[in-house]
């Protein structure tokens, strides 16, 4: 049984057709990609998946179960997470506060609790906090937890904020660019860790990228978007022989 199915899925801003009649799978352990020119429609898609827009028409299935209509909060309670293309971290607070934010929907003890019942409020504290220094630990980050975000480099912002994704303990990751703004090496170390996040967390990962040595390094299965339509699907190989493909987007760039 697939994770994410998106059947039909679109979306109109008045007479403008962003995302159309798209339909796609994604199963448990996948590392998939969504790719194509700019203004094709991959963020619309993510935002639809993630609840920040409700789709005009279409369905989205999580676990077999619908979550159109759904708030973006109630979808990442029920295991969908993502990044954004532009960073957002928050700059002045320490990378440690930027992740423990990730926990906040899973903080059990809420504001009556902690002033009711102050020591398990210190408690769930505390467990939260030696969960946010493992997954910093795990990033080789754990030496940067009370530097401020806007003081990293940029690849080390960008860790930040897949390690605040990952504190929501997600069964699919939504990776938007996230190779943007980075230099060669940082993208290699990047392509290192999606892999690990896959191998060590056992989730999905489906990622928007226009940097195709990511993309073809990484993923498994393709899809491509022209004009809000999906114009193919399939193995690197396949969508990089693709005519369709060759023709909308990997042909820009020789």
């Amino acid at each position: 049984m697939s994770l994410l199915h998106i059947n039909n899925l679109t979306m109109r801003f008045g007479g403008l057709t962003a995302v159309d009649a798209v339909t796609e799978t994604i199963e448990p352990l996948s590392l998939a990609g969504l790719i194509g020119p700019n203004g094709a429609g991959k963020t619309t898609v993510f935002n639809m998946i993630t609840g920040v827009y409700q789709p005009t028409e279409g369905e989205i299935l999580f676990d077999a179960l619908s979550i159109v209509g759904s708030n973006p909060h109630e979808i990442a309670n029920q295991g969908i997470a993502r990044t954004f293309q532009n960073i957002r971290l928050f700059p002045s607070l320490s990378v440690f506060d930027n992740v423990r934010v990730g926990f906040n929907n899973a903080s059990k003890t809420g504001l009556f609790g902690s002033i009711l019942q102050p020591g398990r409020y210190w408690t769930e504290e505390k467990e939260i906090a030696d969960k946010i220094d493992h997954l910093l630990g795990m990033f080789g980050l754990l030496d940067n937890r009370q530097e401020l975000a806007k003081n990293l480099s940029y690849g080390d912002q960008r860790r930040v904020e897949i390690v605040r994704a990952m504190a929501t303990d997600p069964k699919l990751l939504l990776l938007d660019e996230p190779a943007a703004g980075m230099n060669p090496t940082e993208k290699v170390e990047l392509m290192n860790l999606i892999r690990y996040l896959r191998d060590e967390f056992k989730i999905a990962i489906l990622l928007i990228e226009h940097d195709m040595k990511v993309v073809m390094g990484i993923c498994e299965k393709i899809a491509v978007l022209d004009h809000g339509a999906k114009i193919a699907s399939g193995t690197p190989e396949e969508v990089k022989n693709n005519p369709e493909v060759i023709k909308a987007y990997l042909g820009e760039s020789g």
